[in-house]
């Protein structure tokens, strides 16, 4: 009986007909849904069981013999795999004590499914009240969506010190690893978020146009060139590191029709890189006219084009840019018009509306939609309007009330499409520029933020980082972020603390690399500067502290303060001795008597050279009579 009931189990279903040999050995072989059945049959059977011992203990509360019996009877005919299973336990209880080798079939099923427990792959289906809170977060993220004003990352900002000038112009890759700021100071900074510390200093600054204001700056859609359009008429493209690629040639002033020219002949106003082309940008100048470029051509531009009145005359245009696509070129003018262009078709524009903004101002910035449907125009007449390109017959809305005293003053997307942002103008000490918010579906002014007590001239909103950068007219460049909205860019330089400013290096000497001298000739090679500090700092001539400056006269054979030179210092002393020497005989004569006592300036030198003094003997008179001759004596 041992034997058959060991055997009885070993079915074609059981774990042991189908390979596997131990109960808790794992099935290799066995799919995972088979793995998921056994584990709900496993379940079922447990639940069973646990009901029927239910029963069992309320059916012995209330009949503690007769009952029991029925339940069971009851239980045996409603299923009769419950009966066997229970006998099998029953027989599996009496003969535990007496059985040697595996256990009985039930528990040879139970031990391998308690084990594919374990090994089952994914979640299990989370219990009901998680999934009403999986619902609040739900409705959460849906009003968040209603409400784009959420979206907006202004929690954190930190400021950048570009100069005192106007930040004129913004650039940031398209990785948002580095951000570029140009201004009225003609300077170009270079800040990299990585590198940079909570200084915030920028790590190079250039001036690629000389003396000419920087008025666009922007990169191209791979990150490693970067248009500079300037004061001048000729564009350059510079790289990553500031290195100029190419500068587009300058146009014949003196032709008329500017299609025969291979450049402008003007001042430039703004420009743009394709957005799907690689090496392809565009220009707007003072000359009337629009042209494209390529980066391996700049000897000559791609093509030209001309806006021009509704009369046929020429007009300059202010700014222009791509369509996302890169198939449109739009540009706004001096009279007010808006024109769009086909890009490869120069000679009509594709749409035209004459009076988009009032004649005679400068239309600051034109700017597709993400979706390239819709176009926003920031005017010199205080207003921002939107424009449906395909129906480009009235703009859809239109706001007034917005400021603006520079030819620059920008206006952008937000990355999901549904804010527009643009800044306002201030006069110095009357008020603070501010970034004014305007959702695209209603065109309400839904939120400000106010900057600085300067203008706002310009606004760029990265959809990765998610962070807005603002240039203003005192010379800042904010970055505005959220920490739990914004990704990278400003969130990694703020963590890191200021650097220690390193010892001094002028201590050590410059290393002169001679590698044809003699080893005699050599220096020692420097191996780390810290070292070298270090043993600078033991040497006591290299660590010898300057002497200060001398107040003075004069001492220890150094020369005063009195002009830095010795014949300064002469002239000044020789002016200010007020002894008189008029009579030069008795100015010598009185210092004889203490030179004769202390002899100090020339008998010390000369005491052992000098010769004895030997004076010839004075005769006196009477023997100079005798030594006369007797003719002179006979005449006396």
């Amino acid at each position: 009986m041992k034997l058959l009931s060991f055997w009885a189990g070993r079915g074609p279903g059981s774990p042991e007909a189908q390979g596997c040999h131990f109960p808790g050995e794992n099935c290799g072989f066995l799919s995972k849904e088979k793995r998921r059945k056994q584990l709900l049959e496993a379940r079922e059977k447990e639940e069973e069981m646990n009901r029927e011992k239910e029963l069992r203990r309320q059916n012995e509360d209330i009949e503690p013999t007769s009952s029991g019996s029925n339940v069971v009877r009851d239980c045996s005919k409603s299923s009769p795999r419950d009966t066997s299973s229970s006998e099998s336990e029953e027989t599996s209880d009496s003969s535990d004590d007496e059985l040697i080798g595996p256990p009985l079939p039930l528990k040879m099923v139970e031990e391998p499914v308690s084990h594919m427990e374990e090994e089952i792959i994914g979640p299990l289906p989370p219990p009901p009240f998680e999934e009403v809170e999986e619902d609040d977060d739900d409705d959460g993220d849906s009003e968040e969506e209603d409400n784009p004003v959420q979206k907006i990352p202004d929690s954190h900002e930190i400021t950048l010190k570009h100069g005192t000038k106007t930040v004129s112009a913004l650039g940031l890759d398209p990785s948002g690893a580095r951000l570029v700021t140009g201004g009225y100071d003609y300077d170009v900074k270079f800040w990299d978020f990585a590198g940079m510390d909570a200084s915030f200093k920028a790590f190079r600054s250039l001036q690629p146009c000389e003396c000419h204001q920087i008025k666009s700056l922007q990169y191209s859609n791979t990150g490693d060139m970067i248009l500079v359009v300037s004061g001048s008429s000729q564009a350059k493209v510079i790289d990553r590191d500031g290195f100029e690629v190419m500068e587009c040639i300058k146009g014949d002033q003196y032709i008329v029709d500017m299609a025969n020219t291979k450049g402008h002949t003007a001042m430039l106003h703004t420009g743009s890189w394709h957005p799907k082309i690689k090496g392809e940008f565009m220009t707007c100048s003072n000359d009337a006219t629009v042209r494209t470029w390529e980066v391996e051509n700049p000897r000559k531009q791609r093509s030209v084009f001309k806006p021009r009145t509704m009369q046929g005359k020429k007009v300059i245009p202010t700014t222009c840019t791509y369509s996302r696509d890169g198939n449109l070129i739009a540009a706004a003018c001096q009279n007010g018009s808006i024109q769009i262009w086909d890009r490869n078709l120069t000679v009509h524009p594709k749409f035209h509306y004459k009076q988009a903004h009032d004649p005679g101002t400068d239309t600051s910035c034109v700017a597709f939609s993400y979706d390239g449907n819709v176009l926003a125009s920031r005017g010199g007449d205080d207003s921002l309007k939107l424009w449906d390109i395909r129906q480009f017959n009235k703009p859809l809305f239109s706001a007034s009330g917005l400021p603006t005293m520079f030819p620059m003053t920008d206006c952008c997307f937000s990355p999901d499409d549904k804010l527009i942002v643009t800044g306002t103008s201030v006069q110095r000490g009357c008020g603070s520029g501010k970034l004014v918010f305007f959702e695209r579906r209603t065109f309400q002014r839904v939120y400000e933020i106010d900057i600085t007590d300067a203008s706002v001239v310009r606004c760029l909103w990265h959809p990765k980082l998610n962070q807005i950068m603002v240039g203003t007219g005192n010379g800042l460049a904010k970055v505005y972020y959220d920490p739990n909205k914004s990704q990278r860019g400003a969130k990694l330089c703020v963590v890191k603390t200021q650097r220690k400013a390193k010892q001094a290096e002028t201590l050590t000497q410059d290393y002169i690399i001679t590698p044809h001298a003699l080893p005699m000739f050599r220096e020692p090679r420097q191996r780390s500067t810290r070292k070298q500090l270090e043993k600078d700092r033991l040497d006591p001539l290299k660590s010898h502290k300057p002497e200060p400056p001398v107040a003075g006269p004069g001492r220890g054979g150094r020369v005063g303060t009195h002009g830095g030179t010795l014949s300064s210092y002469i002239v000044k002393n020789i002016a200010l001795d007020k002894t008189d020497d008029s009579n030069p005989r008795e100015a010598i004569l009185r210092h004889a008597k203490a030179a004769e006592d202390n002899p100090y300036w020339v008998s010390p030198a000369y005491s052992k050279t000098q010769p004895k003094t030997m004076f010839a003997q004075v005769e006196s008179d009477d023997e100079e009579t005798k030594n006369e001759p007797e003719w002179k004596k006979r005449k006396i």
